[in-house]
């Protein structure tokens, strides 16, 4: 935020591609939630996985060839050092967390610390046991889903949100009006996000016409019938978010269109209690993560509706596209005015 005021600072207005800032905003802050004191260490990791999906992305766009991943290709070789890296990095943090948990100076204010903290204390509990607990490798995958589900998700929403409100002003206008009733000028509280209306409506939208994963997978573990179809163990069962979020049926006929007022009356009502709003997923795999990141979502948007309108630039290009995430392809350019 602060670098935005800068940028702005000198002239009543100016043009901001703000999908790297908002990378870097939601990266900061999942480093600091995740790693507490070792933040600086842990933004590397989202830099290096930030590569290693955009490479992913490359390799499920060509032609799959059996074995070809073993191929000591460029892109494959650069994909192995990546994960090497990036696992060295996350040991070096895990091996300082414990050392500190060891001398009891080990700050619990982090995801790291806390995840560390209870594993130990399961694996007290039930006796040392070696089937029981965590080992390090189970801690680093960990760690890497808190940047893939904390970091990248938030970034995709914050982005298709301030896309929409440009082109809708009149809700833009909606929303400030609404943060300013509550906070003012002053910094937003935990208490008064919780009392946004207004703007968890628009995020909910949002979250529904571009959701920032827009599928997810599953293994059906035993055999399961869904409707008239019958799932065998060990098929593997896609749900296409996307496609359920824009199904005319479930959602009527404007169901492709931005109309934040279908969440007035909360989720319940604007599916007609049927699960067909799912950005987070759905049933007990539903995302932990999602009040957190909801929650993120809504203070940068608050400080940004505080010191700034805003609308798009006349060389934004619209065009969503799925790098595990469905991110704009071309950046985001928007121009910001100084309120």
């Amino acid at each position: 935020m602060n670098e935005w005021k800068m940028l702005v600072s000198k002239k009543e207005s100016c043009m901001v591609d703000v999908w790297p800032f908002l990378n870097s905003l939601t990266g900061d802050v999942i480093s600091r939630t995740a790693f507490g004191s070792c933040y600086e260490e842990g933004k590397i990791v989202f830099q290096l996985q930030k590569e290693q999906a955009e490479l992913t992305a490359k390799v499920f766009q060509s032609v799959y060839i059996p074995g070809w991943r073993f191929v000591p290709t460029k892109l494959n070789k650069r994909m192995k050092e990546i994960d090497f890296e990036i696992r060295n990095v996350l040991s070096g943090i895990i091996q300082k967390q414990e050392a500190a948990m060891k001398t009891c100076k080990a700050p619990n204010d982090n995801l790291l610390g806390l995840l560390l903290e209870s594993n130990q204390k399961e694996i007290e509990d039930r006796g040392h046991r070696k089937d029981v607990g965590m080992n390090t490798d189970d801690v680093i995958n960990e760690c890497k889903l808190f940047y893939f589900a904390g970091q990248e998700t938030t970034s995709v929403l914050l982005n298709w949100t301030m896309v929409l409100l440009s082109r809708f002003p009149n809700w833009q206008t909606l929303a400030r009006e609404e943060v300013i009733g509550i906070f003012g000028t002053k910094e937003p509280d935990y208490d008064g996000l919780n009392r946004l209306k207004v703007v968890t409506m628009i995020l909910y939208e949002v979250l529904r016409l571009y959701p920032p994963v827009t599928a997810i997978t599953r293994v059906v573990r035993k055999e399961a019938r869904v409707g008239n179809l019958t799932l065998p163990a060990g098929a593997l069962a896609t749900i296409p978010i996307v496609l359920v979020h824009h199904d005319s049926e479930l959602w009527g006929s404007d169901a492709k269109e931005f109309k934040p007022e279908r969440f007035s009356e909360g989720i319940l009502k604007a599916t007609n209690g049927q699960v067909s709003f799912l950005p987070f997923a759905w049933g007990p795999r539903i995302c932990i993560g999602q009040n957190f990141a909801l929650l993120e979502a809504k203070m940068a948007l608050c400080l940004i509706l505080q010191n700034f309108s805003f609308e798009l630039s006349a060389s934004y290009t619209h065009a969503p596209f799925t790098v595990i995430t469905a991110q704009p392809q071309f950046g985001t350019p928007i121009i910001f005015h100084k309120l």
